[in-house]
């Protein structure tokens, strides 16, 4: 009975939050707020727990496989935790612990209306990533990508204005549309192969090249719009309305990182390197991520506004990971993965960094930031570090992934896309070192923060102090010892030589 218990982790992973979400939005306002939030950090908690759990056995080769029931023929609602599937359960389910607590502060701090909407969405979110995280199959797959779709809407929508709503709609325009494409894709692929369960190395057969290339375009554009990357990126600037701690999931928890999860999915578990050179698919998708880092990059330097500058950083340093997928090589592969981990930490600490900012000084505006490193040394030391680490400096976790992309690119014989890599970090430095630069000025300081001494008695609450200097603590830590921890870089490399040898990580 234990050891069967045991082996439902993933679908446990998967409902803890999930029900968690339905207690918040049945109970309502007939609960306190303090009941609400523990309600938010037990779920949190005990998510992380089941999912952390699984990585002793994971590391050693072994694998979780639930199948709850049959959907259609041959194809049933499957789980199968693997070492991809590892790394982005690993980063999901542990910031959501942190950016809970970020929540809590952020919203008592600016005394947010719709919480019980807010914290109910933002649990059912998660459920959604793990389930993402965890899927066996296309469908299994699609299912749970669709849930974290509409769980998203009303954080998007949460002030409920009018500029809210018409950002609402846009991005569930883009995302609703691009997945039915998805879905049309994934019928296609079963009607050929008779199958739709991920297999490292890919599992489509009996496909021309041509019906292999239209396959995988119906299929990538569910990938490829929540990636963000042009020209289907502009749903992302405009759902920063949301508040802040939305921005930090939507750009590192959970949204984005589900569309370059999927397009690894894609890429390496469905086509396969050997398919996706042969049909050239990868070869197109490639040059439009490059484009994409270059050009959201230039985008961001001309945004005064803190969060649209970070939301164009993140358009670009998504398409990191699906240019990195796409130079099909086992180091660009690897990290590929491992950015998933490293743009997590790095971008959190950034928008935590912008809300802290925002509720504690009403600032957004970056010309209006004039000397406020005078008044919040540590939140803009902990914004300095991921900023470096967002350029990939040595010794931050932005480096290893960075590195190791470029060393592909190398393999693969592709200088143009080593001279956008590199050029990308230049622009990083250009678009975020400014803030810094700004932020410690001792000249013109705005009056508002004339007054500071460097005194802490200028900084956020500490439930929105501590989580970003936590994130920013970890993307120092783990660009010295990138294995630290829950071994996200040996589950990076594992999942990737498995692409390329046919193993079953």
């Amino acid at each position: 009975m234990t050891q069967m218990l045991l082996g439902l982790r993933p679908v446990f992973a998967i409902l803890i939050s999930m029900i968690a979400s339905g207690v918040i939005l049945v109970t309502g306002q007939r609960i306190s707020a303090n009941a609400r939030e523990a309600i938010t950090m037990t779920a949190a908690v005990l998510k992380a727990v089941c999912v952390y759990s699984m990585v002793p056995a994971a590391l050693v080769g072994n694998t979780f496989d639930v199948t709850l029931f049959e959907i259609v023929d041959g194809v049933g609602l499957s789980f199968r935790v693997d070492g991809l599937g590892m790394v982005f359960a690993c980063v999901a389910s542990g910031l959501w612990i942190f950016t809970s607590i970020y929540s809590i502060g952020y919203m008592r701090g600016h005394g947010e209306k719709n919480q019980t909407g807010y914290f109910s969405a933002f649990a059912m979110c998660l459920s959604g990533a793990i389930g993402i995280c965890f899927a066996a199959n296309l469908l299994t797959f699609f299912i749970f990508y669709e849930i974290l779709t509409v769980a998203t809407y009303p954080l998007v929508v949460h002030y409920r204005d009018e500029k809210g709503k018409r950002s609402g709609r846009k991005y569930l325009l883009y995302t609703l549309a691009s997945g039915q494409l998805f879905f049309a894709g994934i019928i296609y692929v079963y009607v050929k192969c008779g199958t739709m369960d991920f297999t490292a190395g890919g599992f489509v057969t009996g496909m021309t090249e041509k019906e292999a290339a239209f396959a995988f375009f119906l299929m990538i554009l569910g990938g490829a719009v929540k990636a963000g990357v042009m020209p289907l990126h502009s749903w992302l600037p405009v759902a920063m309305v949301a508040p802040t701690p939305v921005s930090a999931l939507l750009h590192a928890v959970a949204v984005v990182k589900a569309g370059a999860f999927c397009v690894i999915r894609i890429v390496c578990y469905t086509f396969g390197p050997e398919l996706c050179r042969a049909c050239g698919a990868t070869d197109v998708l490639a040059w439009f991520a490059a484009a994409t880092i270059l050009l959201s990059s230039l985008i961001a330097i001309r945004k005064d506004n803190l969060k649209a500058r970070l939301a164009f950083s993140t358009v670009g340093q998504l398409s990191y990971i699906v240019l990195g997928v796409c130079i099909l090589t086992p180091a660009s592969v690897s990290g590929a993965i491992y950015h998933i981990v490293a743009h997590a930490f790095m971008k959190i600490t950034l928008f935590m960094c912008a809300g802290a900012i925002f509720v504690t000084t009403h600032k957004s505006e970056i010309s209006q930031m004039r000397g406020i490193g005078r008044r919040m040394p540590l939140t803009m030391a902990a914004f300095t570090a991921a900023s470096l680490g967002i350029a990939g400096l040595p010794f931050m976790v932005g480096f290893v992934s960075k590195l190791s992309i470029i060393q592909g690119a190398a393999q693969a014989g592709q200088p143009l896309l080593i001279a956008t890599l590199v050029a990308s970090a230049l622009l990083a430095l250009t678009y975020l070192l400014p803030v810094c630069y700004i932020a410690f000025s001792g000249r013109n300081i705005d009056p508002d923060f004339a007054g500071y001494t460097g005194s802490l008695r200028g900084e956020a609450s500490k439930p929105m102090l501590i989580p970003l200097l936590f994130t920013a603590g970890v993307s120092i830590l783990l660009g010295i010892c990138p294995d630290l921890g829950a071994h996200l870089l040996t589950f990076a490399q594992q999942a990737s030589s498995a692409v390329f040898e046919g193993g079953i990580l």
